[in-house]
């Protein structure tokens, strides 16, 4: 009988030390959050989990349709090509040229990913030696922070306030931090602010990384969702983008495609070579039923995802519907499935959002998860019905804290 390692009598043989690299990976701060939500679940209590960032509708029909056809063709039962089917790759640059005019060669100039989140955490690790400097948006994914752990490099944050449009001041950054920064990301739609740019802001990007010697690493995962009529600008629309950084782009927001972990690098094909390269020794590209299905995702009608937008936009006008009845004042997100709210005078992002879980029983995420400029805000997921939206703001109405 195999012994488990979660018998309390079980002993190694020896003691198993982690290496240096695992006891400096930052904590997973939402663990906490879901593990307290998990809580008042199993309690039998009506939680409304608005701290979520997982889509909470199905992959569109025709989409799993395709990966059912696919699984049962026996070329993709074999090993794919280590860096993806060509076929994929041409579709993402169609639908690249179709959504922004961004001209992209497929086989230069495109990655396929296990996600973007891998993108995201590959990117650290091509580009940056021990020591070496990343400019990291605060409040931003925590994901960044962990490739930069990985590759023993150095963060120095760019913080991201209400009073400069939620946007990086590259005026700020010293010319110490500039000489030494490799790498810098950057999100727009922004998680957790929600925030969009222009294309002029892209434009600046791009003068301050090409005279600073700076790769950008532009995390497009909230691309298609944009409010008002209004499309999400790519960084890539920005001349000499290319020149100067790469973006990423997931299926998972936009298809809802979240589990089936489809992703892309796109843009400098130097970039692009070594994420090919690092993969070369970690995977065997993705199972090619799911890349069947992701290039009919792609080359089909756009009516799904036009459809979502309209959902998160009717979500979105329901519940700041609800927090204008209740005094919760706040400016509406242009984009992403976010909304980012300050919390009322007396409380920590931390203490209101556990205030809310346990007398509303609604479950919305601290700004301080996302970095030290988050604090003051909570996000929120407009990742349910209308309906149960304006529930979760009558709830929060009723603990009177915007009287």
């Amino acid at each position: 009988m195999t012994k488990s390692t979660e018998n309390p009598l079980y002993r190694s043989a020896f003691p198993i030390e982690p290496s240096e690299v695992m006891t400096q990976l930052p904590t997973q701060f939402f663990a906490t959050l879901v593990q307290k939500v998990n809580r008042e679940i199993s309690a039998g209590f009506d939680v409304i989990n608005l701290g979520q960032g997982n889509p909470d509708t199905p992959t569109p029909a025709h989409i799993v349709k395709a990966l059912q056809a696919a699984a049962a063709n026996p070329l993709y039962h074999k090993y794919s090509p280590f860096t993806g089917y060509r076929f994929l790759k041409e579709a993402i640059a169609k639908r690249y040229l179709d959504d922004y005019g961004v001209e992209l060669d497929p086989d230069t100039e495109v990655a396929i990913l296990f996600g973007g989140k891998t993108g995201l955490v590959e990117i650290p690790q091509i580009l940056l030696n021990p020591g070496d400097l990343c400019l990291v948006p605060d409040p931003g994914y925590p994901d960044y922070w962990s490739g930069v752990a990985l590759a023993k490099a150095e963060m120095s944050f760019m913080p991201l306030v209400q009073d400069n449009a939620f946007l990086p001041d590259y005026g700020s950054i010293s010319e110490t931090v500039r000489r030494r920064a490799k790498l810098m990301f950057l999100n727009y739609p922004n998680n957790p602010t929600s925030a969009t740019v222009p294309l002029s802001f892209y434009e600046d990007t791009v003068k301050f990384a090409a005279a600073n010697g700076i790769v950008v690493a532009s995390d497009f995962a909230y691309g298609a969702i944009g409010f008002d009529g209004r499309r999400p600008v790519s960084f890539l629309q920005a001349p000499g983008a290319k020149e100067v950084g790469v973006e990423f782009y997931t299926l998972s927001k936009t298809y809802n495609m979240a589990g089936w972990r489809v992703g892309f690098a796109l843009g400098n094909r130097e970039i692009i070579s070594m994420i090919n390269l690092l993969q070369d020794h970690m995977y065997v590209s993705l199972f090619g039923g799911i890349q069947a299905a992701a290039a009919e995702a792609l080359t089909a009608s756009q009516t799904c995802v036009h459809e979502l937008v309209q959902r998160y936009e009717s979500r979105r006008n329901a519940f700041f519907g609800g927090l204008a009845e209740i005094g919760w004042q706040a400016k509406q997100p242009e984009g992403s499935f976010f909304s980012w709210l300050p919390v009322p005078k007396g409380y920590t992002s931390a203490s209101f959002a556990d205030k809310l879980l346990q007398e509303a029983k609604v479950a919305v995420a601290p700004g301080i998860g996302f970095g030290k400029y988050g604090e003051g805000y909570v996000r929120v997921g407009l990742l349910t019905s209308e309906e149960r939206l304006q529930e979760a703001a009558r709830r929060i109405g009723e603990l009177e804290l915007f009287a």
